[in-house]
């Protein structure tokens, strides 16, 4: 992703969160969240845990904007930026654990606040299923707009605007 914002910033917190960038004793959690079956229901399913081991990186995640999301020191998700198809994406991926405690939400408000001073008037897009209501749900909450809906991955999925 090419970046003219200096990567990484300082690390952001929130009331509860900490998101930083990637460090080597993240490295399990980010076995876990790519093996979830829970975790890989919404993004077309999950690898085996031996192959992620397998195939993750010391430092996985360690990249311009991929943030970790942090609680008491501990990887419980993250928040990325990405380029794909031409525009700004937001994605979002958390443990099973921290679903429905309003982690998601509270780290990708922060992070949307970090992405709109550093790229400011610059778009943003987000897709997810729409079987993953959780999500709609989120992003709606976040400000962006339903968009189309459209097939892909084998199933319906939604494109948002910020």
């Amino acid at each position: 992703m090419t970046e003219t914002s200096a990567w990484p910033p300082a690390p952001i917190k929130t009331d509860r969160l900490v998101l930083r960038e990637s460090e080597a004793g993240d490295r399990e959690a980010f076995v876990e969240l790519f093996s979830s079956p829970e975790v890989g229901t919404y993004i077309g399913g999950s690898k085996s845990r031996d192959e992620v081991d397998r195939t993750t990186p010391p430092i996985p995640g360690h990249r311009h904007g991929v943030f970790v999301v942090a609680l008491d020191g501990a990887m419980i998700g993250m928040v990325s930026f990405d380029v794909l198809d031409g525009q700004r994406t937001l994605g979002y991926l958390f443990l099973p654990s921290a679903w429905g405690k309003g982690f998601a939400y509270e780290a990708c408000a922060a992070a949307l606040d970090w992405y709109a001073a550093a790229h400011p008037d610059e778009p943003l897009v987000s897709m997810t299923q729409t079987a993953n209501t959780a999500s709609m749900r989120l992003l709606a909450k976040l400000g962006f707009t339903e968009g189309e809906r459209y097939q892909a991955y084998g199933a319906e999925q939604c494109h948002w605007r910020q």
